[in-house]
């Protein structure tokens, strides 16, 4: 009897054991994990199955959504991480010269000298046929201030300004937005692999395609500072020194213009004084005419006879 009771315990432990292993086997095999707040809709069609009113994700669909969270942000860089400074460095110099021609092939030479390039030029004619010139030069931020001394030796220096614009922290937000982007299009191609619906492909292409596009205004925003940062720029205005007293003497016919502009000024001028004044004349007038009017209806007095001697 005692023999049938030790047996009986024994299976029972046996099947309480043997529940336990299946319990523990089927936890190991699925895993509980909340879906991230900005898991996509159609990602969760995908990955997700329904257990009553319970939502299962697999272990590795949940570190993706997880990573996307993640890459959403500016970010910045990490502690102790040394940041490049990024200077926009710009000059703009005025300068007199006696060859404004010739200038503007030197300035050509030097810039070539220094690894840079013209950017533009222009020359101009003015009055007394004056010559002026514009030349906009792009050369390496190294050789700034050696091709700025090289830009005042050409002539006679009337003004000189130069400018450092510091876009680091703009730099580096920048690029830590394009290491965002760049984590998230990298995700939702891998979530594409695993679409089977049309409409989660429709969809997910829809995510690329937004993520692509601030890709692209993130990377062309970058090249624009990187040639900023790398190739300064120094504007040369230059004007040839004023003659004195004309370089071929007076001119009749500009003398003959002036007299006829003064000429015309002067009734300009006569006329605005008469117009201003005629209120004036027409009340003095007006007191005049009363005044003669007044004086002819008087009678004429007969002069006094003179008494007679008696």
């Amino acid at each position: 009897m005692n023999y049938k009771i030790i047996i009986l315990v024994a299976m029972c432990i046996a099947v309480v054991c043997a529940a336990g292993c299946t319990s523990t086997s089927s936890n190991g095999a699925m895993k509980s994990v909340p879906v991230p707040q900005a898991a996509p809709d159609f990602y969760k069609g995908a990955d997700a199955r329904a257990d009553g009113d319970s939502i299962f994700v697999s272990e590795e669909s949940a570190s993706v959504s997880q990573g996307m969270n993640q890459g959403t942000g500016s970010g910045s860089a990490a502690p102790g991480t040394a940041i490049e400074t990024k200077i926009i460095k710009t000059g703009f110099v005025t300068i007199e010269v006696r060859d404004v021609t010739g200038s503007v092939e030197a300035l050509k030479s030097l810039v070539v000298t220094k690894n840079g390039y013209v950017s533009s030029s222009s020359i101009s004619e003015g009055y007394n046929k004056r010559l002026s010139g514009s030349v906009v030069l792009r050369v390496p931020a190294s050789e700034f201030d050696a091709t700025l001394a090289g830009v005042k030796a050409i002539g006679t220096v009337k003004s000189v300004s130069t400018q450092g614009q510091d876009v680091t922290e703009e730099y580096v937000d920048l690029q830590a937005q394009k290491t965002s982007y760049e984590n998230q299009l990298a995700q939702y191609n891998q979530i594409m692999k695993r679409a089977i619906n049309v409409s989660d492909v429709i969809e997910i292409q829809q995510q690329i395609d937004r993520v692509q596009t601030k890709l692209n205004q993130l990377e062309g925003r970058l090249r624009y500072l990187n040639s900023r940062i790398d190739l300064s720029t120094i504007t040369v205005s230059l004007q040839e020194p004023e003659p004195l007293g004309g370089e071929s003497g007076p001119s009749f016919i500009s003398a003959l213009n002036e007299g006829i502009a003064g000429f015309f000024g002067m009734i300009y001028g006569m006329i605005v004084i008469a117009l201003t004044l005629l209120p004036l004349i027409i009340f003095c007038a007006v007191v005049y005419g009363i005044y003669r009017w007044r004086k002819g209806r008087q009678p004429a007095t007969a002069p006094a006879e003179p008494s007679e001697k008696k």
